[in-house]
């Protein structure tokens, strides 16, 4: 009784936070031009240079625009702010002709200064943002983030050997012997001291930029040119992701928010990413944040495109339990939900047939494994973890076989990369090497690991499968279950063993999941390093050559199998509801819908 009063409040509580929400009604044709959303967990930022969330690129791309876009259905690079490009011969040097018709949404002008100081601040060390290496395609773009400065310029080490690679005092350096370089560079690694100037190594700040030269520029007022390190084949795919985009540099500096807030999201009172201050150049404009509740966007007036977009509003809610977001759906409360539940499929399958999707997500579902942590800093125990998991049972039998097992990192690319099988379950071999460790440890039984995972009802299927089959080989796991925002800050300060992980791709190349697991990646948080890894992501990123850029990332996923910093689990499939109305909509492997596109007809439109 008690849990069934607690349903009814839970959802009249939904209702509420949604609108109209009595009955299945549908309004007239066209009389409500307002798309409603499902997108699980409130993002904690709006920020293009901070967020993280999928939830939070999901929404920006209403509210932002790049350089470049993507078509609706096949996500191929098309016009956005930028009407045309040219690319030099050795494919080093773009230049970007902006629209004059590109507006602000208070009506100022897009102009590529706007990109320039963007970039700035993306790649500002004191931002501290997890995603400034996809601008390190640019030249010295990773010199400006990741660089010291001494008296004597700026300095640049290799993340894996701590070889310089840019150097503040080239003349006094290369008359240094290898015993001599070699202390110093030790030296520096330790006291952060400049051996020839004797001053403190120090990141570099915005005042920095011009000095780093780094490459990209406003060549006049309606053209920016970027200069790359080396020719990239995927570039122009990169510039979709919200990271390129631009903000209203009036507007971050009118709220001091050129590095950002140390608390984010819609509980700070001066933000400029808050309705009525935040300016943006996509087809939208934020209207209304109300915390646990859902954001709201309007149709953007001054938008160069604003005639081809249909919508007057969309409604993005946040709904992070599966089954209050599907009894939402059936009265009639959303258009699209976030997910459709494993085991409601068949259901759903059965009564609505037209309005489950099922189609190909470009990700992956993993655990990380924190190798500083003991026992995992053992790889005979990652091993054992990953060998362990029979995925195929998890999917078929607990996930009702909507995702795919994976037996390798990356998921299949349809343009490109297909990985080779690098994971298997092998319950004998994983008792191996567990008693094998216990012997070396002299140890009688394994310590108990802890499992920690954001809440979701999948995510517990899943951590509950494994820990049932993690004791099969005698290790007994701990569940931790901890809401999205802690979550990540657990992750970020690497302050687990097993975490759940998943890694939507960003763009469309394979290297979106290979360049994670860098030296001191943005994303990496296992702590785990691997030199000849860094050197193939390096050198994949040098090649045109479609085959050999194969066989690199085949020689990259063979290391990270053998050492398990991550286990691959399942890849993903897209399963949710979409009500007939939704015209425009078009799956596809990255699950990104450009909403200029997206318009309600058909029959009726939901009220």
């Amino acid at each position: 009784m008690k849990t069934r009063w607690m349903q009814a409040l839970c959802l009249f509580a939904i209702s509420c936070l949604i609108g109209k929400a009595a009955t299945h009604r549908l309004a007239p044709k066209n009389q409500e031009k307002t798309l409603k959303l499902g997108i699980g967990a409130e993002p904690w930022s709006l920020d293009p240079h901070k967020a993280t969330s999928v939830a939070g690129a999901n929404i920006m791309l209403a509210l932002f625009e790049g350089l470049i876009s993507e078509h609706p259905k096949t996500l191929e690079p098309v016009p956005g702010v930028a009407k045309s490009w040219k690319v030099s011969k050795d494919g080093k040097t773009y230049e970007f002709h902006l629209r004059k018709e590109a507006r602000w949404s208070n009506g100022d002008p897009v102009r590529p200064d706007d990109f320039v100081y963007s970039y700035r601040r993306m790649l500002n060390p004191s931002l501290a943002n997890q995603y400034a290496y996809m601008l390190y395609p640019m030249r010295n773009a990773r010199l400006f983030h990741e660089g010291l400065k001494c008296a004597g310029g700026f300095w640049l080490f290799d993340r894996r050997s701590g070889d310089p690679e840019r150097i503040a005092h080239p003349l006094e350096w290369n008359k240094m012997g290898d015993i001599g370089k070699r202390l110093a560079k030790d030296a520096m690694k330790k006291d952060r001291v400049c051996p020839f100037c004797r001053k403190n190594l120090k990141p570099l700040n915005w005042q920095d930029w011009d000095a780093a030269k780094v490459g990209v520029d406003a060549v006049n007022n309606q053209t920016l040119r970027i200069t790359l390190e080396r020719p990239l084949p995927y570039f122009t795919r990169l510039l979709a992701h919200y990271s390129w985009y631009p903000v209203h540099f009036q507007t971050v500096e009118r709220f001091g928010e050129r590095v950002g807030r140390a608390i984010d999201g819609p509980r700070r009172d001066l933000q400029w990413k808050r309705p009525g201050n935040l300016v943006g150049n996509g087809p939208f404009t934020l209207e209304e944040w109300t915390h646990n509740r859902r954001i709201v966007v309007k149709r953007n007036p001054v938008y160069w495109e604003a005639q081809a977009v249909r919508l007057s509003q969309i409604q993005f809610h946040f709904i992070e339990n599966l089954a209050e977001e599907i009894e939402a759906y059936e009265k009639g409360l959303l258009h699209v939900t976030q997910t459709l539940p494993p085991k409601r499929m068949d259901e759903f399958r059965e009564k609505r047939p037209k309005e489950v999707v099922l189609h190909p997500y470009w990700g992956s579902y993993f655990y990380r494994l924190n190798v500083n942590k003991k026992p995992l800093d053992d790889v005979r125990i990652r091993r054992a973890l990953a060998l362990a998991i029979d995925r195929r049972f998890l999917v078929e039998k607990k996930l009702m076989a909507v995702p795919t097992p994976a037996y390798h990192l990356c998921p299949p690319n349809p343009h490109g990369f297909q990985s080779k099988a690098q994971f298997r379950y092998d319950l004998k071999m994983a008792k191996a090497l567990v008693a094998e460790y216990l012997k070396e440890q002299h140890l009688e039984k394994m310590p108990p690991i802890e499992l920690v995972y954001n809440i979701s009802e999948s995510h517990k299927i899943v951590a509950e499968s494994i820990q049932a089959m993690w004791r099969g080989i005698g290790i007994e796991t701990h569940l931790k279950v901890r809401e999205w925002r802690d979550f990540l800050g657990i992750i970020e300060k690497e302050d687990y063993q097993v975490s759940r992980a998943g890694w939507i791709g960003d763009y469309l190349d394979s290297n979106t999941f290979m360049d994670m697991w860098v030296t001191d990646g943005g994303h990496n948080n296992t702590g785990w390093s691997n030199a000849r890894y860094d050197q193939l992501i390096v050198l994949a990123g040098k090649t045109n050559e479609k085959i050999k850029r194969m066989e690199i990332f085949h020689s990259a996923e063979k290391i990270l199998a053998d050492e398990v910093p991550v286990i691959p689990i399942y890849f993903y499939g897209r399963p949710y509801l979409k009500h007939p109305t939704v015209q425009g909509w078009h799956p596809n492997v990255l699950d990104r819908h450009p909403y200029k596109h997206v318009h309600l007809g058909g029959k009726a439109n939901r009220q």
